[in-house]
């Protein structure tokens, strides 16, 4: 199995911790997270990159061939997470209110636990160029999509992915709100509110 040093020392020498090529992804996948969360995109460098990971460029390059690609799978796993999270969250839930409730839930204490993730899908990405926009329009859509199923009124399909997208614009909204004024999350209450706000037009939703 291919592993690597971690880092090196004064001397040139390897250090003793090594890391198999999956932890290593793994561990450049969360140091540009927080890199690109925190700095953006167009500031980070691969040097910055190389150096918060502990390890030298080419060992980065031989991972991620550009910064380009790097953003590109940080973007991909960031989506991943959240979707797996809202899925997860509402698979077993009893009722379609209920279901709202906890993805709202779901949506607002990955906020909260992985502000850097959510700064790049929806704050950072947007300043970088429309390629790299592609990874948070599906994942947008397919939260929409989630939400759409929950929808139970006699409209038509267009009228429902609408007010679906709206939905998810509304969660982005208030995420952002949050982070861009460093106000106190409590996802129970941010997920309470949305959810009511929501499910109070859900309800008398009618055909148009």
């Amino acid at each position: 199995m291919l592993v690597e040093a971690t880092s090196t020392g004064a001397t040139g020498s390897a250090s003793v911790a090594r890391m198999t090529k999956r932890d290593r992804r793994a561990q450049l996948l969360e140091v540009a997270e927080n890199s690109f969360g925190t700095a953006g995109y167009h500031a980070t460098s691969m040097n910055d990159l190389a150096a918060a990971a502990g390890i030298t460029k080419p060992v980065l390059y031989r991972h991620f061939p550009s910064k380009r690609e790097l953003y590109l799978a940080v973007l991909d796993d960031c989506c991943a997470r959240l979707l797996n999270e809202i899925v997860k969250a509402t698979a077993d839930a009893p009722t379609p209110h209920e279901q709202v409730s906890r993805g709202f839930l779901a949506y607002f204490t990955f906020v909260v636990h992985h502000q850097p993730a959510f700064t790049v899908l929806f704050t950072d990405a947007a300043g970088v160029d429309a390629e790299l926009h592609e990874p948070v329009r599906a994942l947008k859509a397919s939260i929409a999509t989630t939400i759409a199923t929950l929808i139970h009124a006699d409209i038509d399909d267009a009228h429902r992915r609408m007010l679906s997208v709206g939905i998810v614009a509304m969660a982005e909204g208030m995420g952002q709100l949050c982070v861009a004024e460093g106000l106190t999350i409590d996802p129970e209450k941010l997920a309470q509110q949305a959810a009511d706000l929501a499910w109070a037009g859900l309800r008398i939703v009618k055909r148009i």
